[in-house]
């Protein structure tokens, strides 16, 4: 690993399940943890429900944009979590890979994409357990509780 681990979530289009979860991490990790998000197909943008159901919680996505999943940065990544994305994503040898079975929130209103973003959030809370970080007085790598 480098000097901090490496997180990408991949969904289809990398417009909901996969960006709310970069987001969670990105806001609950700080800049300990580097956060990609990338999809099989990227769709044109961001689900707007999606950008409305983080920014209920106070996060704002709407920055990201889609994009596709390339060989680089799937073998730059230290961990490697799916989403509902099938056989696309390629597989390096020393890499942890998770897939995370959510319902896909396109075409969804905000009452259903709620309970996605939050069982999201508590995967996503549950895998900052195990990710190993450096904290700011930290001289090796220590396991970060949150």
């Amino acid at each position: 690993m480098s000097d901090k681990p490496s997180v990408l979530f991949v969904c289809v289009h990398n417009a909901g399940r996969s960006q709310m979860a970069a987001g969670w991490l990105r806001h609950l990790a700080g800049d300990t943890v580097e956060v990609r998000s990338a999809g099989s197909e990227p769709a044109s943008q961001i689900n707007p429900v999606a950008v409305e159901a983080m920014r209920e919680v106070g996060i704002d996505i709407t920055a990201n944009t889609p994009r596709k999943l390339d060989y680089e940065t799937a073998e730059a990544s230290d961990v490697l979590i799916t989403m509902g994305c099938g056989d696309v994503c390629p597989v390096f040898p020393g890499k942890r890979y998770l897939d995370w079975k959510f319902d896909d929130p396109a075409g969804q209103g905000i009452d259903a994409v709620r309970p996605i973003r939050d069982a999201i959030k508590v995967r996503v809370e549950q895998l900052l357990t195990e990710l190993p970080v450096k904290t700011r007085t930290a001289t090796s790598w220590e396991r970060v509780s949150r």
